[in-house]
């Protein structure tokens, strides 16, 4: 079933892309160009068929020779034409043209609009499905700056014809969406894949610029792309600026860090150095091809239910303070997290964590969905060059439990040491037992009931973060 731009409209309530285009074309003041490389004039010609075309469409092509493309729009680095870049010199070039061509005194009311796509569909082995770039500049009134709203894709089909037509329907409902959904960013977003179902394409980054989104926070909006089944991980950098998974994690060694963060504690950091350490003394990993990410799944971003979005806000920013690039996945079990990874790169993979996070890896309730049980689930875990390191835990008669004295069923006791032995699964040494006493949901529940002794279990600086942005509920005292 395609998804609804609102949760509660039925299928046949949707309009169709040719209803959207027509609904575009009978508004007499938007007026733009259209920009197509790679799979065909797809989106255009849903307007073409709509009727009405001539008073929107002011110029449509599609620059396929890379010689005739590179006079228009100029040479990209590396002769890389599905990027980011390629499509928004796209963008602001026709735009430029409309605003040089046209007379504002003899157009007062046009609302100009440049829409592009820069994309490679399926190549002729099958073992490349296809990305690409697709993106939108538009006003909403003749007198204001442009806003742009641009999103990667990637194509789930196995068909290139099927492909075009997907990216087609695609284009229309960004068209649609930026005109009519504007404020509602989130509608938006769903209305994306109107006529279109989540295992067609699949959207793993979008940004919100402009005059009309100066309130939308573009982490947010990753959000609602792993919420709503779009994609199923999204990245930010320490800055909040959306990043392309594919893009930074092509050819990379990988550290991934997993946790609630609500907030990040010390024994956090504790983990992050004492792993990126041993990480980095692994003769297979260069760390200047090294990215360290602190992820959090959908399920530990869910409190009493539901997601707090404003809750979410505070953890990410607390870890982009520091510096570090987070992660949000829908990936609950480990080996889906690797199986992820292993898409874009085969370089070194680590995982750190807590002992007791191990156990629930080889515990085999965990893989009653597999056929092979927990062979199959290890198997693809420790599949892809993934080594993971190990913090240990106090038990509570304050035993420190490591990879030594794990507690695991008899049943997987000779699994777990196969790996071991094979250096799979290497225990963190540094590590401050006072540290392990720290428990990130009783430093949340001190913060937000603003109780006493709290600062000291975070790193440096984070208390004072908290404090002045009055992060997590955090009050200031009268």
């Amino acid at each position: 079933m395609a998804v609804t731009h609102k949760g509660d409209i039925p299928v046949e309530n949707i309009l169709t892309s040719k209803t959207k285009a027509l609904k575009i074309n009978l508004n007499k003041n938007i007026y733009g160009t259209f920009s197509e490389i790679g799979a065909g004039q797809e989106t255009v010609r849903h307007f073409f068929r709509a009727g009405g075309s001539s008073g929107t469409i002011a110029k449509a092509m599609s620059a396929y020779d890379k010689d005739f493309s590179d006079a228009i729009y100029g040479v990209e680095n590396h002769n890389r034409y599905v990027t980011e870049s390629r499509l928004k010199k796209m963008l602001r070039h026709e735009i430029q043209l409309i605003e040089d061509r046209l007379d504002r005194n003899k157009h007062p009311e046009k609302i100009y609009f440049s829409y592009a796509n820069t994309v490679a569909t399926i190549d002729f082995a099958k073992k490349f499905k296809g990305h690409g770039w697709v993106g939108i500049q538009f006003q909403l009134d003749s007198n204001e700056r442009y806003n742009e709203i641009i999103l990667h894709t990637r194509f789930k089909q196995t068909d290139a014809t099927l492909q075009q037509e997907t990216l087609g329907r695609l284009g229309v409902n960004l068209i649609y969406g930026a005109f009519y959904y504007n404020d509602n960013p989130k509608d938006l977003i769903k209305s994306l894949y109107d006529n279109i179902d989540l295992d067609e394409i699949e959207i793993d980054m979008i940004n919100f610029s402009g005059p009309r989104f100066t309130y939308v926070d573009n982490r947010l909006m990753s959000l609602q792309l792993v919420k709503n089944g779009m994609t199923n991980a999204v990245m930010f950098d320490s800055l909040g600026k959306n990043l392309l998974p594919a893009q930074e994690l092509y050819k990379k060694n990988i550290l991934a860090l997993r946790g609630r963060f609500r907030p990040v504690t010390k024994i956090n950091m504790d983990v992050y150095e004492g792993s990126q350490k041993l990480f980095y003394e692994d003769k297979k990993v260069n760390p200047e091809s090294t990215k360290t990410i602190f992820e959090i799944t959908l399920s530990n971003l869910k409190n009493e239910g539901e997601i707090n979005e404003r809750d979410f806000l505070d953890r990410t920013d607390l870890l982009c303070s520091l510096g570090q690039i987070v992660m949000i996945t829908n990936f609950q079990e480990y080996y889906k997290l690797v199986e992820y990874f292993g898409e874009f790169t085969n370089e070194q993979i680590g995982f750190a964590m807590g002992s007791d996070s191990i156990m629930n890896i080889f515990d085999i309730k965990y893989y009653r969905n597999l056929k092979g049980s927990i062979l199959e689930g290890i198997g693809k875990l420790f599949s892809n060059n993934l080594k993971i390191y190990l913090y240990p835990i106090l038990s509570e008669d304050e035993t420190i439990i490591d990879s030594n004295n794990l507690r695991l069923h008899h049943k997987v006791k000779e699994l777990y040491k196969y790996f071991k032995q094979s250096n799979k699964i290497i225990d963190i040494t540094e590590y401050d037992v006072s540290h392990m006493k720290i428990q990130g949901q009783d430093v949340f529940r001190k913060i937000s009931m603003n109780e006493n002794g709290w600062e000291t279990m975070l790193p440096e600086g984070i208390a004072e973060t908290i404090k002045f942005k009055g992060l997590f509920g955090y009050k200031k005292s009268k």
